[in-house]
C-alpha cells in the first residue's frame, strides 16, 4: 500500500537537497544532512529519533568507507608522484604500437585510475595525447576520447576509487564481486564509447593540440613497470581472491588467513607499504617528501568520506521512516526494477546537480532502502553498484566540474564538448548499464 506522507517525505528530501546544492550553493554533505531531517520531519518522526538515525548512519557507513578511501588515496598519491601514469602511458604505446594508440590509451586509461583520482589522472596525462596529435596529425579526439572511457569507466565501476567502494558498502555488496563485475561490464562499455565513438568522431572534426608553451610539463621518474603493475594489481587479485576463496574452499586455516590478506584494509595496506618502498624510496624519495603527499592526498579523500557518510544518514532515515519497505514493496515482482529505479535515479540526480559523486551516494541510500527485504543475491547486489554508477556517468555537462576540465584541456568550445565528452559519458553509462542488466537475469 502506498503512504502519501512517506511518499512526501521522499520527494521532499530530494527537493530541499537540489534547492540547497543548486539554488544556495550549499556543499553537498551539509546539504545531504538537511535533506536527510527533512524526510524524517516531513514523515513524521520523533525529533530525537531522527538525531539517533543520522548518529547510526553515519557510524556504521564510514567504519569501512573511511578506511577504504583513506588508504587507496595515499595508495594513488604515491604512484601518482612516482611518474607511473606516464610510464604505464608510453609502455602500452611501444609494445601496441602508434597505429593502435587508440587502443593504447584506452588501456592506460583503464589501468591508471584504479590507484589515480580521475581529474589527476588525466591532467598527468594530458601531455602525452598532446604528443600523439602532433606526430600523427590527426585529430585530437582519435586519442582524449579513448583515455577519458578508460579513466571514467574505471573511476565509476572498480574499486578501490572511492564512487563504487561507497555504493558498495550502503548496499552490502560484496567489494570483490564489484571488481570482478566492475571488468565484466567495463571493458566492452569502454571499447564502445573509447576507440569506436572516437575514430567517428575524428572523421567528424579535427582539434588540434594547443601550443608547446601552453602544454603542461611531464615529471616522470621512469619507475619498473613490471613493479608498477604489480602493485597496481596486488589489492585487486587479494580481494578478488579472497571472495573466490569463500566459493571453493570450507571453513579453515587457509580461508581464515585469506580472509585476513583479502580484506579490503589489508590489502591496501600492503599495496601502500610496497608503493612507499618501491615507488617511493627506492626512486628516491625522503621519507618526509613521502610523508607531505601522503598527508595532503587524504584532503580530496575527506570530502568524499563526509559525503559517503552523510548518504548513509539519508539512507538510515528513509528505513527508519518506513519509506525503504514502501518501495521494497512496490518494486518486488520484478527483478529489473530495482536496477532501472537505481539507474533512473542516479541519472536524474548527476543530471540536475551535476556530481557524480552525489548522484552516486543519495540514489544508493534510496536504492538500499528499497532493497532491505529483497531477495537479491550476492552478485546481483554486486551488478547493483554497477547499475548505480553506471548511471551516475551519463549525461555530463556544464554543471559538472569535469566538463570544464575537459572542454579547457582539450580546447573545445562548449557545443564540441557537448558533441565529444558528453556524448561519451552517455554512451559509456548507456551501454554498461545495458550489459548489467543482462548479466542480472543470468547470475
Amino acid at each position: 500500500m502506498i503512504d502519501v506522507q512517506l511518499i512526501l517525505s521522499v520527494l521532499g528530501g530530494i527537493g530541499v537537497l537540489l534547492i540547497l546544492i543548486l539554488y544556495f550553493q550549499i556543499q553537498a554533505f551539509l546539504a545531504l544532512l538537511i535533506a536527510s531531517i527533512s524526510v524524517g520531519l516531513i514523515a513524521g518522526m520523533a525529533p530525537s529519533t531522527i538525531m539517533d538515525a543520522m548518529k547510526t548512519g553515519m557510524g556504521n557507513t564510514l567504519g569501512f568507507v573511511a578506511t577504504v578511501v583513506g588508504l587507496g588515496a595515499i595508495f594513488g598519491a604515491i604512484l601518482e608522484h612516482s611518474g607511473a601514469a606516464g610510464a604505464l602511458a608510453n609502455f602500452f604505446l611501444d609494445k601496441m604500437g602508434e597505429k593502435k594508440a587508440p587502443w593504447a590509451m584506452t588501456l592506460t586509461g583503464f589501468v591508471v585510475a584504479i590507484p589515480v583520482f580521475f581529474d589527476v589522472a588525466f591532467i598527468i596525462l594530458v601531455p602525452l595525447i598532446y604528443s600523439l596529435q602532433r606526430r600523427s596529425g590527426q585529430s585530437l579526439f582519435l586519442f582524449a576520447i579513448p583515455l577519458l572511457a578508460g579513466l571514467a569507466a574505471t573511476h565509476s565501476f572498480i574499486p578501490p576509487t572511492p564512487g563504487p567502494v561507497a555504493v558498495a558498502d550502503i548496499l552490502g555488496a560484496d567489494l570483490g564481486l564489484v571488481i570482478l563485475f566492475g571488468f565484466i561490464v567495463g571493458i566492452p562499455a569502454v571499447i564502445v564509447s573509447g576507440p569506436m565513438l572516437a575514430k567517428r568522431l575524428a572523421k567528424i572534426t579535427f582539434i588540434a593540440a594547443p601550443p608547446l608553451d601552453e602544454e603542461p610539463k611531464e615529471t616522470s621518474k621512469n619507475p619498473n613497470l613490471a613493479i608498477v603493475l604489480a602493485i597496481i594489481a596486488t589489492p585487486i587479485l587479494l580481494i578478488v581472491l579472497n571472495t573466490i576463496s569463500k566459493t571453493w574452499l570450507k571453513v579453515g586455516v587457509l580461508i581464515n588467513w585469506l580472509a585476513f590478506f583479502g580484506h579490503p584494509f589489508m590489502a591496501l595496506i600492503i599495496a601502500n607499504l610496497l608503493a612507499w618502498y618501491f615507488m617511493g624510496i627506492k626512486k628516491g624519495f625522503s621519507k618526509e617528501q613521502l610523508l607531505k603527499m601522503s598527508t595532503q592526498s587524504l584532503a580530496p579523500a575527506g570530502i568524499i568520506i563526509l559525503l559517503t557518510g552523510a548518504g548513509g544518514v539519508f539512507k538510515q532515515i528513509l528505513m527508519d521512516t518506513g519509506a525503504g519497505q514502501m518501495l521494497a514493496n512496490a518494486f518486488a515482482d520484478n527483478l529489473s526494477s530495482p536496477f532501472i529505479f537505481a539507474f533512473v535515479m542516479a541519472a536524474l540526480m548527476r543530471v540536475v546537480q551535476g556530481s557524480a559523486t552525489v548522484a552516486m551516494i543519495t540514489s544508493a541510500g534510496m536504492t538500499s532502502a528499497l532493497i532491505a527485504s529483497a531477495n537479491l543475491s550476492a552478485a546481483q547486489l554486486s551488478l547493483l553498484v554497477i547499475a548505480i554508477a553506471s548511471g551516475a556517468t551519463v549525461l555530463s555537462h556544464v554543471n559538472d566540474s569535469g566538463f570544464w576540465l575537459i572542454n579547457r584541456y582539450l580546447g573545445l568550445t562548449v557545443k564540441q564538448t557537448f558533441k565529444s565528452w558528453t556524448l561519451m559519458t552517455t554512451l559509456l553509462g548507456l551501454s554498461s548499464f545495458v550489459i548489467t542488466l543482462i548479466l542480472a537475469y543470468f547470475v
